[in-house]
C-alpha cells in the first residue's frame, strides 16, 4: 500500500498524460476531399463546356439532325456513307428539312450532325466521369461524412438532364406540324436544369475548399440579411437565364436589333397577335425579347441594391466577391444590348450565353461567403 502524499506533490512524473489532439471534428470526416473537389472541378468545367457546346449547336440550328434517342447504340456515329445516307434520309422526314432545309447535300447534314453528337456524347462523357468518381470514392470509402448524398445529386440530375435533352429535341421532330425547331420553354428546361447542375457543384466546391471545423465556426458569423438579399439576386438570376433561353429558342433576338427602343418605340409591335393569349409569352419574337429586356433592367438595379449592401460586410472577402459579382452583372448587361444591335451573330451570342455562367457562380460565390464568412483579423482587415 503506497504512503500518504502531501498536496503539494508533483504526481505527473509517473502518470502519462494523453495529448491533446487537434482536428477531433474533421476526424472521420474529412475523407478524401481534395481529391473529391478535384473530381467535382472537373465535372464543373465539363458543363461549362457542355452549355457553350449546347449553345452552338442550337446557334447552327443543329440540334434536330439526329431523329432518334438511342442512349448506347447512339454513342457510335455512322462509319460508311451508307450509313450517314440512312441518317440523312431520316432528317428528310421531318418538318425542318422539308420547311426550312431543302437546299442541304450530305455535306451539309454532315456538319449539323457532328454538331449535334458532339453535344450527346459530350453528356455521355459526363455521365461517366461522374460514376466513375462517385462509385470508385464511394468503394474506397473515402467520401467525408454526410456527403454521400450530396454527390449523388449531380448524378441523378444529370440522369434527367438526358431525359429532359430528348423531350426538347422529341418536340422539334415532327412531321406535319410546321414545327423547324424545338419548342423554347422546353428549351428553357434543359437549360435552366443545366445551371442547377453547375449550382450544385459549384456549392460544393466551395464548401470542400474549406475544413469542417472553418465552416462550423464560420457558420456562426453567418451576415443573415445579406444572405438574404444574395438568394433574391439569385433566383432572379436564374430567372432571367430561362428567360434567355426562350429568347434563344425562337431567335428573338434577331427580330428587333434597336436600342434603347425596340421596333421603333416603346412597347413591341404585334407584340399579342398569337391566340391563345399565353402563347405570345414564350413564341411572340416582340414580347419575349421585351420581357428580357426589362427583366435585365430590373436584375441591374437589384444588383446595384444587392451591391450596395454587400459593400458593408465585415469581412474584405466578401465585399470584393459581391464587387466581382456586380462587374460580371453589368458586362452581361452590355453584352446582351451588343448582341440585340448585331442581330446576335454567334460569336457574339455565344459570349453572352458564357458570361451568364460567370454570373452565375459569382453570384453563388457572393451568397456563400455570407452564409460562412472568412474571418479576417484587424491587422488584416
Amino acid at each position: 500500500m503506497s504512503g500518504k502524499r502531501s498536496i503539494f506533490e508533483e504526481v505527473s512524473g509517473d502518470q502519462k498524460q494523453e495529448a491533446v489532439q487537434p482536428g477531433m471534428i474533421d476526424r472521420g470526416r474529412g475523407g478524401a476531399r481534395k481529391a473529391i473537389r478535384a473530381w467535382l472541378m472537373m465535372l464543373f468545367a465539363l458543363v461549362v463546356v457542355m452549355i457553350a457546346v449546347g449553345g452552338l449547336t442550337r446557334l447552327t440550328d443543329s440540334g434536330l439532325s439526329i431523329t432518334e434517342w438511342r442512349p448506347i447504340t447512339g454513342a457510335i456515329p455512322p462509319m460508311s456513307e451508307t450509313d450517314w445516307q440512312s441518317e440523312f434520309d431520316k432528317y428528310k422526314e421531318i418538318d425542318q428539312w422539308r420547311i426550312q432545309n431543302q437546299w442541304m447535300e450530305l455535306d451539309d447534314f454532315k456538319f449539323i450532325y457532328w454538331w449535334e453528337w458532339g453535344h450527346r456524347q459530350l453528356g455521355r462523357v459526363i455521365g461517366l466521369v461522374w460514376a466513375i468518381g462517385f462509385f470508385g470514392f464511394l468503394a474506397a470509402r473515402k467520401i467525408p461524412t454526410g456527403w454521400t448524398s450530396k454527390l449523388l445529386i449531380p448524378g441523378v440530375l444529370g440522369g434527367v438532364q438526358g431525359a429532359v435533352g430528348w423531350w426538347m429535341v422529341a418536340s422539334g421532330v415532327t412531321q406535319g406540324e410546321g414545327m423547324t425547331a424545338v419548342a423554347s420553354y422546353r428549351l428553357a428546361t434543359h437549360l435552366g436544369l443545366a445551371f442547377v447542375i453547375l449550382g450544385f457543384l459549384a456549392w460544393y466546391i466551395f464548401e470542400l475548399g474549406r475544413e469542417e471545423r472553418d465552416l462550423m465556426q464560420a457558420r456562426r458569423a453567418k451576415e443573415a440579411k445579406l444572405f438574404s438579399l444574395s438568394t433574391g439576386l439569385m433566383h432572379f438570376a436564374f430567372l432571367q437565364i430561362l428567360i434567355g433561353a426562350l429568347v434563344a429558342g425562337i431567335d428573338a433576338g434577331r427580330s428587333f436589333t434597336d436600342w434603347p427602343l425596340i421596333g421603333g418605340q416603346l412597347l413591341p409591335p404585334d407584340a399579342t397577335m398569337l391566340e391563345p393569349m399565353w402563347r405570345n409569352f414564350f413564341e411572340s419574337p416582340g414580347l419575349v425579347q421585351f420581357i428580357h429586356r426589362c427583366a435585365g433592367y430590373l436584375l441591374l438595379i437589384f444588383g446595384v441594391i444587392v451591391w450596395r449592401r454587400g459593400g458593408t460586410s465585415a469581412h474584405p472577402q466578401t465585399r470584393f466577391a459581391f464587387n466581382a459579382a456586380f462587374a460580371a452583372l453589368a458586362l452581361q448587361v452590355v453584352i446582351g444590348i451588343v448582341t440585340v444591335v448585331y442581330a446576335a451573330p454567334w460569336q457574339i451570342a455565344i459570349v453572352h450565353q458564357f458570361m451568364a455562367v460567370v454570373v452565375w457562380t459569382l453570384i453563388l460565390r457572393a451568397r456563400f461567403l455570407t452564409a460562412y464568412p472568412i474571418a479576417t483579423s484587424i491587422r488584416g482587415a
